[in-house]
């Protein structure tokens, strides 16, 4: 399936330090979607990577540090993701329920080709293992799931208004934290 809704712009290749940056992100990725956060190690990572232990600790600070920008690296692919997915529903059909409708079918679609590539979800990760994150991955993390449920309920408004509900609902009745 292709999600492109924009012709690619291609910046220049990253630097040595980027692509090394990179890999330890990827590594750790995996580790903590197979294993957890909690069990995974700098010292995995550093050799899977087959780096030094300084040169980790000089793209990250400390453990929690590379938590946050993996999560925040996570969290822009997956607001893209989603956002490309919007658009092609609302580029097909003009009914805001069967753009959603549609976004649902093609969101399925996506979790079904990328199962082999990611075998699980980085965000559901950190649920589980909330006490072993620090107080800024948490926040990164409830913000993103607020954004999920702001961008579903202006999608519900607009169905809403195009297709009246049998009983009144409350969108934002829903919890919020």
């Amino acid at each position: 399936m292709n999600l492109e809704t924009t012709p690619q712009v291609h910046a220049a290749a990253p630097g040595k330090g980027e692509r090394t940056r990179g890999r330890i992100l990827d590594a750790a990725y995996e580790a903590i979607i197979r294993k957890g956060f909690a069990g995974t190690s700098i010292d995995e990572l550093v050799e899977a990577t087959g780096i030094t232990k300084s040169g980790f600790f000089y793209h990250f600070r400390d453990k929690g540090d590379l938590a946050r920008q993996l999560l925040v690296r996570f969290l822009a692919e997956d607001d893209a993701a989603i956002e490309a997915l919007k658009a092609r529903a609302e580029q097909l059909v003009d009914d805001p329920l069967q753009q959603f409708l549609l976004f649902l079918n093609l969101y399925a679609e996506m979790v079904d080709e990328m199962e082999a590539l990611h075998p699980g979800c980085l965000v559901a990760s950190i649920v589980y293992q909330e006490q072993v994150f620090d107080a800024e991955v948490r926040r990164l993390n409830s913000e993103a799931v607020m954004r999920w449920r702001e961008r579903f309920v202006a999608w519900f408004e607009a169905i809403d208004r195009k297709h009246a509900p049998v009983t009144p609902l409350d969108r934002l009745a829903l919890p919020t934290r």
